[in-house]
């Protein structure tokens, strides 16, 4: 079997790594595809010395936004409970649903602070009640809050 060749990526290769990976691959797979479309280049102590330099960056960044999200969730959990006004019919039973989008709006109209609604997830809310909505904030992180559905008038 031929020994491996060890690269390091020049830009994010689907299914062998991202910009800046060490990654071993086969002698062929190198001197046919990797190489001549300047995707990787050989390792050298230098390069090697950027690789670290660049993941060292890389962690400094995430645990900063990572710093960032646990004080946005120490911001959330003090507001207590969100109001939701809906329009309400017979049993209590709210007309349409309260999306993902309105418990967005009311944190940023409430604290100014903007969340991405693709990371908050809510039960599904159907009536009047106090409901609990989990808010992703970083992969690490993740705040809960309550939302109360009331009747607007």
């Amino acid at each position: 079997m031929a020994k491996r060749i060890q690269l390091v990526l020049n830009q994010d290769i689907y299914k062998l790594g991202k910009f800046g990976d060490l990654v071993d691959v086969a002698p062929g797979y190198a001197r046919n595809y990797l190489l001549p479309k300047n995707l990787a280049t050989f390792v050298t102590p230098g390069i090697l010395k950027q690789v670290e330099r660049r993941r060292e960056l890389e962690r400094q960044r995430q645990e900063e936004l990572k710093q960032k999200a646990v004080e946005q969730k120490a911001a959330l959990e003090k507001l207590g409970n969100l109001k939701i006004a809906k329009q309400v019919g017979e049993n209590n039973a709210i007309f349409g649903t309260v999306t993902s989008q309105d418990v967005a709006d009311i944190i940023q109209g409430s604290t100014e602070m903007e969340v991405d609604k693709r990371g908050i997830t809510i039960p599904d809310i159907g009536s009047l009640g106090t409901y609990e909505a989990e808010i992703k904030l970083h992969s690490d992180v993740s705040a809960k809050v309550n939302i109360e559905v009331v009747a607007s008038e």
